[in-house]
């Protein structure tokens, strides 16, 4: 027997695409600001400039099947809608937290969802890659800089040893017979697996219709890069020190690393292009058409997801603003057996942007010299907040100062256990601190940026504004040692004067 399908009226794709346009435009206007801010990344940054395509392959891809997706009957789904109340409630932590990735992340979430719960899950799936292939707009994945960058040296130093070249290492920065040289951001290889992992997912779904070679060839496009990256490390240094650093030291450095990344993904593709599969047939044609009072719950559905992608942005102008600070608002009292002097410009300081209120500090006592630095910020938004990339110890690239080692350490701050970050920095000029860092966040102290994140969300969720602190000791090394006693006994003296410093702050915006 010869099976007999029905077609759905044009009717009721017609108000079910209405309605689910309309609904996409209602998500971008209540969420635009992180919309604008995640163009706005697309637009600075380099590695996410690919993002500027995600959207219009999505829609290419959907087009490819309308034929397939036409043929199935739009039928809303509630259990979309629950989904997207979900998604909303991590909006809001996220933007109270100021966290871009988490409500960029949802901001897409609910654009995908949107489709099931307007046009139903079954149409949903049939175009699964299309919406799934939409969250690589999102412009995450620069949190792994540093732990790439710690693979790439730990490669090239293992690497140059086994070729018979003596290597001294500290931290990224590594020295041969022949020079020195530095594990930069450039050199983590991240832009490359970005790169790799878009084009090579798009690659793996139109080129083969075996979930496992898909997922086999999505493995292989994250490994390659890596690994890619690691030899081009590698291949650098010995290419300089082979010519006595006059090649593969200056604008032909960054050349042959990107010549050598385009034949190593070329290669890969051409030899993935081997066990490419023909082209799929049709879907099978789906359930028959909807009837008129079917067809019309698209603009219920709409309605409904309306109202729910509403409440997130309007509970969170519910909660208000946070006020700011005045910048002159940190005071330390005094600290007992140490004398405080003003800190100059000589001495360092941490690399963190714009805090609302700021203290710097040198204590003495004997010879010894304690630095201390309070960065209070308040009122943080996506593009000031206290933790962030671009707020750290030092950066990476930093033409003065090094981060050489790191760890953590548990003490005792004003009668409250911490664990805190320990580092080893260095300079251009040899000269070596030893620095501990924690955050202080509504009364709270942790070393764990996520912590932090979870902390201020909290904070601001029961009222007590977004008010945090990052505290950061540092201490000059020295022959004799004794650095982290040095610390220690600082903190065991200006804990309580921290600590005091900081609720005083915390009272005045609360006032």
């Amino acid at each position: 027997m010869k099976q007999t399908t029905q077609t759905p009226p044009a009717g009721a794709w017609f108000q079910s695409l209405l309605a689910l346009i309309l609904c996409i435009a209602w998500i971008l206007f209540w969420y635009r600001d992180t919309a604008t801010a995640m163009v706005g990344i697309w637009w600075r940054s380099e590695t996410f400039a690919h993002a500027f395509l995600v959207p219009p392959i999505s829609l290419w891809l959907i087009w490819r099947r309308r034929a397939q997706i036409a043929a199935l009957s739009p039928s809303p789904s509630l259990s979309a809608l629950g989904l997207m109340v979900v998604v909303g409630i991590g909006w809001l932590l996220g933007h109270l937290a100021a966290m871009n990735s988490a409500t960029q992340f949802a901001l897409v979430a609910m654009l995908v969802l949107s489709v099931p719960a307007v046009l139903g899950w079954h149409v949903a799936r049939a175009m699964a890659f299309p919406l799934g292939f939409l969250f690589f707009a999102v412009p995450v994945g620069e949190f792994v800089v540093p732990q790439f960058m710690e693979w790439t040296a730990n490669f090239a130093v293992a690497a140059l040893r086994l070729s018979g070249i003596p290597v001294y290492r500290e931290g990224q920065h590594f020295v041969i017979p022949s020079g020195s040289w530095s594990v930069v951001s450039a050199c983590s290889g991240v832009r490359y697996l970005i790169a790799s992992v878009v084009v090579g997912t798009l690659y793996a779904y139109l080129s083969y219709r075996s979930l496992a070679k898909r997922l086999i060839f999505v493995v292989v496009s994250i490994v390659v890069p890596i690994v890619a990256n690691w030899v081009r490390a590698y291949l650098i240094v010995l290419i300089g020190h082979l010519s006595n650093n006059t090649l593969a030291v200056g604008v032909d450095h960054l050349i042959y690393g990107w010549l050598f990344f385009g034949v190593v993904i070329i290669l890969l593709y051409a030899i993935a292009a081997r066990w490419a599969d023909p082209p799929r047939g049709d879907l099978p044609v789906g359930p028959a058409a909807p009837s008129a009072r079917r067809a019309g719950g698209a603009w219920l559905a709409a309605a409904l997801l309306a109202a729910v992608t509403l409440l997130p942005a309007g509970w969170n102008r519910q909660l208000g603003e946070v006020d700011a600070v005045d910048s002159d608002a940190l005071r330390m009292a005094t600290v007992p057996g140490w004398e405080a002097t003003v800190a100059t410009t000589a001495d360092w300081r941490p690399s963190f942007k714009d805090p609302s209120a700021e203290l710097r500090s040198v204590y003495r006592q004997d010879d010894r010299r304690v630095g201390l630095f309070i960065g209070y910020y308040a009122a943080q938004t996506h593009e000031r907040k206290l933790v962030s990339s671009e707020n750290r110890l030092v950066m990476p690239g930093d033409e003065e100062w090094a981060q050489v080692r790191g760890g953590t350490r548990q003490i005792t701050v004003g009668g409250v256990a911490a664990s805190v970050r320990t580092a080893e920095l260095r300079n251009v000029d040899q000269r070596r601190l030893v620095a501990w860092q924690w955050y202080w966040v509504d009364g709270r102290l942790t070393a764990s940026d996520y912590l932090a994140k979870i902390y201020t969300a909290w904070a601001r969720l029961i009222g007590h504004g977004d008010d945090s602190a990052v505290i950061v000791l540092s201490i000059p090394t020295r022959a004799a040692g004794g650095e982290e006693a040095a610390l220690e006994t600082f903190v065991k003296s200006a804990g309580g004067a921290i600590d005091a410093a900081l609720r005083g702050v915390r009272r005045q915006t609360a006032e």
